[in-house]
């Protein structure tokens, strides 16, 4: 229990002092940066299956049915007797439920999935505009990365930011573009956090005075 703590709770601790040591971080209240930090620390770990992740599913007693495949980049998986799925975008949870509905629709009853993750895809995003390192980061293996974890990533805002409305464009599942409030989230730890998935990028415009 403790080791598995330690891989959440390190990355947080050093997006958190990237944060204090920039010229923005200096300036901001340690007590929502820290609330910040355990707002994003309290978000879903769940892993959430991403395109060119390798599964292995299996149902029980149905061994013609056992597969292993690699999901597109339109976040689908092609299962025997259902068909083309879409399972990016999904945690193992939901994807392993949504299977087994697909099944015991129309072909078994009771059917009893189990889906595993083979191999994980490299995931990443990328920050632009108003931050101290724009750029392209990794999201760490089995672990999911919020909206002000990533920004932390990214060593902070600068001086400049709009920390008010901060834009996400999201690719995985259909292109679609989010506005969010970072400023209120910060304010509000019991504010459910943006989790941001792979090839998401996220734009922090400038103030214009």
């Amino acid at each position: 229990m403790t080791c598995c703590m330690n891989r959440i709770l390190s990355p947080l601790l050093v997006a958190a002092l990237a944060w204090l040591a920039s010229p923005a971080g200096a300036q901001d209240n340690l007590v929502d940066l820290v609330k910040a930090v355990n707002s994003a620390a309290s978000s879903g770990q769940s892993y959430r299956l991403s395109p060119s992740d390798l599964i292995k599913m299996k149902v029980f007693q149905e061994d013609d049915l056992a597969t292993e495949a690699r999901i597109g980049k339109d976040g689908t998986v092609t299962i025997p007797l259902v068909g083309v799925v879409t399972l990016g975008g999904k945690t193992v949870e939901e994807a392993t439920a949504h299977l087994r509905e697909m099944f015991g629709k129309d072909y078994l009853v009771n059917p009893q999935v189990t889906l595993t993750v083979a191999e994980y895809a490299k995931r990443r995003f990328t920050v632009l505009g108003q931050v101290q390192k724009p750029g392209t980061y990794d999201i760490p293996s089995e672990e999911s990365v919020s909206l002000l974890q990533a920004i932390a990533m990214a060593g902070g805002f600068t001086r400049l930011a709009v920390q008010g409305k901060v834009m996400v464009t999201r690719t995985l599942g259909g292109k679609r573009t989010f506005a969010v409030d970072v400023k209120a989230n910060t304010n509000d730890p019991g504010t459910k956090q943006l989790e941001i998935l792979p090839d998401d990028t996220i734009i922090v415009s400038e103030r214009v005075f």
